[in-house]
């Protein structure tokens, strides 16, 4: 399972190793300098993949987090109001009756 190097990154260490080379430096020398440039972009940009995902699973866990707290919130929200109508509905249905009994005495 080696990995392949892209071309862009090859030649940009190609690039690296020829600007740094010293006089009386062999093909093979810069060849073996490039190669260790390769390894380290390549380990860079390995590093760099790893820290997004990282930071994108944090991202996304403090979304959930928000997202459940907001929830729970409306929730009992939800359970607030409902209770606050639930507690109205008793004294609705008495002040009714009163007005139907009363309307009814007065009637008759």
């Amino acid at each position: 399972m080696a990995k392949t190097i892209s071309s862009e990154t090859q030649n940009e260490a190609m690039k690296v190793a020829k600007a740094t080379q010293k006089p009386g430096q062999t093909k093979e020398q810069t060849k073996l300098i490039a190669l260790g440039i390769e390894k380290g972009i390549a380990e860079y940009k390995k590093q760099q993949k790893s820290k997004a995902r990282d930071r994108d699973k944090s991202r996304k866990q403090e979304i959930r987090a928000k997202a459940r707290a907001a929830e729970v919130q409306n929730t009992e929200t939800d359970e607030v109001e409902a209770k606050a109508n639930i507690q109205l509905l008793p004294w609705g249905l008495l002040i009714i009756s009163w007005i139907g009994f009363i309307g009814f005495h007065i009637l008759k």
